[in-house]
């Protein structure tokens, strides 16, 4: 064989050996690719459940927070309706009653306006009648002065004196009869009432009451300004005046130890400062006011045989002194009707005060003070003409006149029965009221023989 020939089978063979490695590199790498894609397809299918359970978790999470959420602001929604609601409620409340208090209020103006209407026609009428009145008194006067004239020969003056003297007298006896309704249609609207009133006020007072002797025999322990101001402590405690300066305490507990006509003044206060303070709050107004000036009405006794001057000035001046505001010292200086009304609570306070003292038991007097009460009360009314004869009844508070029927007409009653209580108020000092009554009587008297 030629060496060319060698050099070809040599050169065949390797390319044979080199093709076949090639091959065989090629098929393992093959092989190795197709397990690196396979290992891969695997991690990619467990990444792509393992994402997708992911996904999954992360869907229900959202979901659950989801309705979390919508539960949290359902149940915000539902508070603040039920808020609402109740809102609308208090509301809806308010506006029933301020609706009712309306309607009242229109019916209460309705019943007014027609109360006025019929008043404003009977005084039309009234009027008219007057009118009508006056017109034929007018007339009578004229022919009665012509008349007069005529058959009297008087002067124009004389005659004109006579007529203002029948139509002064005609006038009074209206005018009487006029007061007697009046005072008629008052006691009937309102005697019901101001029963009520006082009856449950004294009831709810309940307060113990004992006559104390005038002269008292007092164990006087030490420290005796403290037991003093103690003692002022516990009525106004009792009462529910907790602000009372400690000096007005002090004098007030003072007050233990002094009688009026028997009477504990302390005791007294306590028992006004209740009864002001129920008639105040029965009828609408200031009870507080009510009763700390009827508790503080007669301080001035503690003070008044130590200073110059009555009771009412320096308890005014000492109550002024420590901060009393002027609706309380108002009604202190009115108690005993020294000045006119300041306000209505000062009217409850003075009835009060006239309740407490009036009531039967509540004071008693010297025996020689007392009769010459009596007799002054019976000589007032006896120094009037057409009086028959008086009679003081009940400890003084109340005087019965017997009166001459031929000289006192019945109209003329109610001017007496006024004048004597006026003489009365004027001339006497008295605890509480003194009742007048004046009587009128004809008898007429036969024998049988």
């Amino acid at each position: 064989m030629s060496l060319p020939a060698v050099y070809l089978i040599n050169a065949a063979i390797t390319a044979v050996i080199v093709v076949g490695a090639l091959v065989w590199w090629v098929a393992s790498r093959r092989r190795v690719a197709d397990a690196t894609i396979g290992q891969a397809r695997t991690e990619c299918e467990h990444m792509l459940q393992q994402a997708t359970r992911e996904i999954e978790n992360l869907r229900k999470e959202a979901a659950l927070e989801a309705r979390e959420k919508a539960h949290d602001l359902a149940a915000e929604a539902e508070r603040q309706l039920r808020q609402r609601r109740q809102e609308v409620s208090a509301l809806e409340q308010v506006l029933a009653e301020k609706t009712r208090a309306l309607t009242d209020r229109l019916a209460t103006s309705d019943r007014i306006e027609q109360e006025l209407r019929g008043r404003e026609k009977v005084i039309a009428q009234q009027e008219q009648s007057a009118s009508g009145a006056l017109a034929r008194t007018e007339q009578l006067v004229a022919e009665r002065q012509r008349e007069l004239q005529r058959v009297a020969g008087l002067s124009a003056d004389e005659a004109r004196d006579i007529l203002l003297k029948q139509l002064e007298g005609d006038a009074r006896r209206e005018a009487a009869n006029l007061v007697k309704r009046l005072e008629t249609e008052a006691r009937e609207t309102a005697a019901q009432r101001a029963q009520q009133i006082i009856t449950d006020a004294i009831q709810r007072s309940a307060a113990e009451h004992a006559i104390e002797a005038t002269v008292s025999v007092v164990d006087l322990p030490s420290e005796m300004e403290d037991t003093v101001r103690r003692d002022g402590e516990a009525a106004a405690f009792e009462l529910g005046l907790y602000d009372l300066h400690p000096e007005i305490l002090r004098l007030m507990g003072r007050l233990k130890f002094r009688t009026s006509y028997g009477q504990n003044v302390l005791n007294h206060s306590k028992e006004v400062a209740f009864l002001a303070g129920i008639m105040a709050k029965e009828i609408g107004l200031n009870g507080h006011v009510a009763a700390r000036a009827a508790f503080l009405h007669d301080i001035g006794k503690a003070i008044d045989r130590d200073l110059q001057g009555t009771h009412l000035e320096l308890g005014l001046d000492f109550l002024r002194k420590h901060g009393e505001s002027e609706p309380v010292l108002q009604a202190v200086a009115a108690h005993h009707m020294d000045i006119d009304w300041p306000s209505l609570e000062a009217m409850i306070v003075q009835a009060a005060d006239a309740i407490s003292a009036a009531r039967p038991g509540a004071r008693r007097e010297i025996l020689e003070s007392y009769v010459k009460r009596l007799e002054k009360l019976e000589g007032i009314a006896d120094s009037f003409e057409g009086v028959s004869k008086a009679f003081a009844l009940q400890a003084g508070r109340e005087i019965r006149i017997v009166v001459e029927s031929e000289r006192i007409t019945d109209e003329a009653m109610v001017w007496l029965s006024k004048d004597i209580a006026r003489r009365i108020e004027n001339e006497l000092e008295y605890p509480g009221q003194i009742k007048v009554t004046v009587i009128r009587e004809t008898r007429a008297v036969e024998y049988a023989r």
